[in-house]
């Protein structure tokens, strides 16, 4: 028998049975959640590039979804900037976000793009200043180390959410607005997802279970990478009593492959009471015969786990991208694939 069909045999072999939230009897030091106000019509929204610089044209997107949901747009000439790969310095990007923050001018803020160099000012971050000034701060890609960072150093609920430059369908600007407005106390969230015409391999948009199950938890997560990249850092995610959201793009399986099997080994990663794939643009391969579908990576690091999980949900690098407020405790429904925001997430 040769390895793959070892794998595969491995896989269909696992149980599916349907598990409930679990309780842990662990105490946590985790900060009470602190709110953002909610955005009331005209609210000025802080347009910022804590990571890579961004255009003209993606600032010109960024400025008509924001204004097209009702918002004020206010911004710096500095978020078009070029430091290498960066829109500015690592202590100029990190003083733009405290002084977002520390502003009473300003409503909410949210990224224009994601790119990389949040992880690099984790450190130069006022967490004491944003405690003091909660407000929601939106974003995705390698915006989910900023989200999970200030959430763990201060209780403040963020937004895995559109950037600026992808606020251009009416499912995201529709599904941030309702979030951002307060204008639910609870709101389900489903997954419309739209297939490119353009695209001629869809398994990255298959839609399936991996355990089945109903979980509750507190929502953590975002881009794969940069889950891995805060293990072992002041900033790593506990994952105990949480749903965990996982995405990427341009990953292919043998690198889902090692960042699922360094989770698998952390501390707490067991401990999660759900997980929730997004679709993974460009992470499989089309030619089997050069290794795993990112799908059967996905089950053999997954589904031994028990824990209630799916793939193919509607947020992260595709056009269509639900908001996630990190912190918030949430429910999962594998079966009719819903997510469920359980409590107030702006005051």
């Amino acid at each position: 028998m040769n390895k793959r069909r070892v794998f595969l045999t491995g896989i269909l072999g696992l149980s599916s049975t349907t598990l409930l939230p679990r309780t842990s009897l662990i105490t946590h030091e985790i900060p009470p959640n602190l709110l953002g106000n909610k955005l009331k019509p005209g609210a000025k929204i802080k347009l910022i590039a804590p990571g890579f610089a961004i255009d003209e044209h993606k600032l010109e997107i960024s400025i008509e979804g924001i204004t097209q949901m009702g918002f004020e747009v206010i911004y710096d000439s500095s978020i078009m900037n070029h430091h290498g790969y960066f829109s500015n310095e690592d202590d100029f990007r990190a003083s733009e976000i405290n002084k977002a923050f520390a502003n009473p001018n300003i409503d909410a803020i949210i990224c224009a793009r994601g790119g990389y160099g949040t992880t690099r000012i984790l450190d130069q971050l006022d967490y004491d200043l944003i405690a003091s000034n909660p407000k929601p701060l939106v974003g995705f890609s390698d915006i989910t180390a900023l989200l999970n960072a200030i959430h763990k150093k201060t209780g403040l609920i963020g937004f895995h959410g559109p950037v600026g430059s992808s606020l251009n369908n009416d499912y995201s600007q529709n599904t941030l607005n309702d979030v951002l407005r307060g204008k639910k106390s609870s709101h389900t969230i489903q997954s419309p997802i739209s297939i490119p015409e353009d695209q001629t391999d869809n398994s990255e948009y298959d839609r399936y279970t991996i355990v089945p199950g109903i979980a509750q938890g507190k929502a953590v997560g975002g881009s794969l990478t940069l889950i891995s990249a805060l293990m072992g850092t002041p900033y790593e995610i506990d994952f105990t009593d949480a749903i965990v959201f996982i995405e990427d793009v341009g990953e292919k399986p043998y690198r889902i492959d090692r960042m699922l099997t360094q989770l698998r080994s952390s501390k707490t990663f067991k401990k999660a009471t759900g997980i929730v794939f997004g679709v993974c643009i460009g992470c499989d391969v089309k030619d089997v015969n050069r290794g795993f579908k990112l799908k059967e990576v996905i089950i053999d690091r997954i589904q031994d786990l028990g824990i209630p999980s799916v793939y193919g949900m509607s947020f992260g690098h595709i056009p269509e991208n639900f908001t996630i407020p990190i912190g918030a405790q949430v429910s999962l429904d594998t079966h009719s694939r819903t997510i469920q925001i359980l409590e107030k997430v702006v005051a």
